[in-house]
């Protein structure tokens, strides 16, 4: 049984479908759940099942939801994956201050938020695995999208200082950092349209098998850290802006 937030397309949709093959059943959590419906459907057809819940994991209290959902659907939660996330687009001196504060609080404390509402049972039950997705940008700097970046190194930061404190508890914590990967969200940036017009990229499901790989390791094996990259992807090159 399983949570995973930023559900409704893109990487979320495809380990959605992913998971489903081996028989997970999952809440799938978006802020927009516009056309989700058919998403589930699809999962039972390949042998899972999806609940699809409204979310924005800005918030506690909407998050908060999410394990009890799961709980009351089908049972204890055996993964999460905090996958949630939006971008931001231009330079820090003409940025507008409250998109930065919407990517940080989406894309770290979403996270956080997410992670922190699955961990007491999981800690209590002294199993479980998350799955946190974070990037190549929270290893590399560039122009142009500034807090998107800010945010992907705090995750970085954020799931390994997890790692330590969920080791003591037998609960499993992966750390996921693609590169270039063929989204609507990288299409939204002017920095991932260039990247997309020049460079090889990942699909999606190229994101979906490797979380499934690193789920299906025996318990006491844990892939803590993986980065996951298009053979001859370019490096992350900045447009103008300004």
């Amino acid at each position: 049984m399983g949570i995973i937030t930023g559900a409704g397309s893109g990487i979320g949709a495809a380990i959605a479908r992913e998971f489903a093959g081996i028989g997970a059943q999952m809440v799938l959590a978006s802020i927009d759940t516009e056309g989700m419906d058919q998403l589930a459907a699809t999962l039972d057809d390949l042998g899972g099942a999806g609940l699809v819940a409204e979310v924005d994991v800005r918030s506690v209290e909407s998050v908060a939801k999410l394990p009890i959902l799961a709980r009351e659907a089908f049972g204890p939660v055996d993964f999460v994956v905090a996958n949630a996330a939006v971008i931001d687009h231009g330079d820090v001196a003409t940025g507008e201050p409250a998109e930065w504060r919407r990517v940080l609080e989406t894309n770290l404390l979403g996270t956080m938020h997410t992670v922190g509402a699955v961990l007491p049972e999981m800690y209590e039950r002294r199993c479980g695995h998350v799955f946190v997705m974070a990037s190549v940008s929270g290893r590399v700097s560039y122009v142009g999208e500034p807090a998107y970046i800010a945010s992907k190194w705090g995750l970085v930061g954020f799931a390994n200082s997890l790692r330590i404190e969920a080791d003591a508890h037998d609960v499993r914590v992966s750390l996921i950092e693609p590169g270039l990967v063929n989204t609507g969200l990288a299409r939204q940036s002017d920095v991932g349209q260039l990247m997309l017009a020049s460079s090889a990229s990942l699909n999606p499901e190229d994101i979906a098998r490797t979380l499934l790989y690193i789920y299906q390791q025996p318990r006491s094996v844990v892939v803590s850290e993986i980065v996951v990259r298009a053979v001859n992807q370019a490096p992350i090159a900045s447009p103008a802006v300004g």
